[in-house]
């Protein structure tokens, strides 16, 4: 019985830790947000995805197993950190912090428009990255991420 209720208690904390999405925070009105850790995170996204390009590039025409699993390695990580920015711009971003404005206010709607239109942007730029091994994407990704950081305020310390 004991081992059963064990076995009952540790099983949210198992599924809470393999939870994929946890990284773009929460769909929960809860305002604990801290946009610039989110814009900080893709940056260092960015990072990896051109340390990847860099490398993936030193092992083109290289034919050896070795050389055949590193490159296999870094498209790999390419991949997942280009889908991590995608993901937070999207389940983080748009769904919980870009609010639509009123059509009838030009200047509000027009903020929304710019602020929607960076921010897929960097959408776009992200699955340019994974079809890509091109430095001058992984450098445009970056320049639109810290675009990004003209809307969002530093959190307040608590």
């Amino acid at each position: 019985m004991r081992a059963f209720l064990f076995a009952l208690m540790l099983t949210p904390v198992v599924v809470l830790a393999s939870a994929d999405d946890a990284n773009a925070h929460c769909q929960v009105p809860c305002g604990i947000y801290d946009d610039h850790a989110r814009i900080h995170g893709m940056l260092e996204d960015t990072t990896t995805i051109a340390k990847a390009v860099d490398k993936i590039q030193g092992l083109a025409g290289k034919t050896d197993a070795q050389s055949l699993n590193q490159a296999t390695r870094w498209i790999n990580t390419k991949e997942e950190h280009a889908s991590n920015i995608i993901d937070v711009v999207s389940k983080y971003f748009l769904t919980q912090k870009i609010k639509p404005a009123n059509a009838k206010d030009a200047a509000a709607h027009r903020a929304y428009l710019d602020k929607l239109a960076a921010h897929h942007k960097v959408m776009r730029l992200a699955m340019k990255a994974k079809q890509t091994v091109d430095p001058a994407v992984a450098k445009d990704l970056r320049t639109a991420i810290t675009a990004l950081e003209r809307y969002w305020k530093p959190a307040k310390k608590r």
